[in-house]
């Protein structure tokens, strides 16, 4: 192991022990609202040595905060030494009395004693931890309060991770291409999506949202989630046989709610999903009547039967995807019914 790089023990050690030396490092004094704190960046080893998390429990990696994700941190980690790239995020702290801070306006700068605990993390202990598995040293933008309560740490803690908002997941699968990050399925998954968005013959058209969730549209997220469910039928194929095998049974399953007064359903999560999920079994059954010709009207022979037995109050309920899944599966059945009488 480094010099610098340090166990999770050394992270989060208990121990306050040890005079430890005083380090100096240029920084800027903000005000906002009632707080004042101080911007500067520490080197990721310093860090690693003098920060922790709420000690309160027996266990150090236990308090106010979520458990360590250690997978997370590797990630971190790699993504620091092999030069991807960088975090600017800045970790925020709370300085403890033992770091003994003091601040030099005549010079600017910001001293503290290196010892273990010196700071609370307050904001982004996976990312100091991951750094600290790093092998590479870098300097990390840091937020550093003082003088802080325990009651004023927790509420800052809360309302740095209630006021910020994560940016949506549909937003970065969007723009994963461009940062030319995507793997060859997710490629895959794009463009199939793109052309379920734009292709005048979608029957998906006016209802898809490439970058946010959005009432009435199906998601990327929700698309790709459903995809990535039925990957094994498309293995092989490329964007555009996919789209037109999928295309076809969409609008298949579209024809079958249109006639329940239920077309609009089609972009339920829930349901377009539990609906994607019998297409292995549906295309295979087209495959035995009639070879590789995957088209509308061939979906639609062997969906009638599907449609003309589920209720359209099922289609319809709240339920969860695997439970839709269950008793759509029953009602591919053949001689089943779900429900004895016609559609509630």
């Amino acid at each position: 192991m480094p010099e610098h790089a340090h166990s999770e023990n050394d992270l989060f050690d208990t121990s306050t022990g040890g005079s430890g030396n005083f380090v100096s490092y240029k920084t800027s004094l903000v005000s906002q609202g009632r707080h004042r704190f101080y911007t500067l960046s520490i080197p990721s080893e310093v860090l690693a040595k003098t920060c922790g998390v709420d000690w309160r429990h027996e266990d150090p990696v236990l308090g106010f905060q979520r458990r360590l994700d250690e997978h997370r941190a590797k990630e971190i980690a790699e993504y620091i030494d092999k030069g991807f790239g960088t975090i600017p995020t800045s970790i925020v702290l709370s300085a403890q009395p033992e770091a003994q801070l003091e601040y030099n306006r005549a010079k600017t700068t910001l001293r503290f004693r290196e010892i273990s605990r010196a700071f609370l993390i307050l904001d982004g202990q996976h990312r100091v931890y991951g750094f600290s598995k790093a092998t590479t040293s870098i300097r990390v933008p840091v937020v550093i309060y003082k003088g802080l309560t325990r009651t004023q740490e927790c509420k800052l803690f809360i309302d740095i991770n209630t006021k910020q908002r994560p940016v949506p997941n549909e937003l970065l699968l969007d723009i994963k291409r461009m940062a030319e990050s995507e793997t060859d399925d997710q490629a895959l998954l794009r463009d199939v999506f793109d052309k379920f968005q734009k292709e005048p013959d979608s029957p998906l058209l006016g209802l898809m949202s490439p970058a946010e969730r959005v009432k009435g549209k199906i998601s990327r997220v929700t698309f790709n989630a459903a995809l990535n469910a039925i990957s094994d039928s498309f293995a092989g194929s490329d964007a555009q046989a996919t789209y037109a095998a999928l295309g076809a049974y969409v609008h298949a399953c579209i024809t079958g709610l249109r006639a329940k007064g239920i077309a609009d359903q089609i972009t339920n999560p829930v349901l377009f999903r539990a609906l994607l999920l019998l297409f292995p079994v549906l295309a295979e059954r087209v495959a035995d009547r009639h070879g590789p010709e995957f088209t509308v009207q061939h979906f639609n022979e062997v969906l009638a039967p599907f449609f003309s037995k589920v209720k359209k109050t099922d289609l319809q309920q709240k339920t969860s995807l695997g439970n839709l899944h269950d008793k759509f599966k029953k009602a591919l059945k053949t001689g089943f019914s779900i429900g004895a009488t016609a559609d509630a």
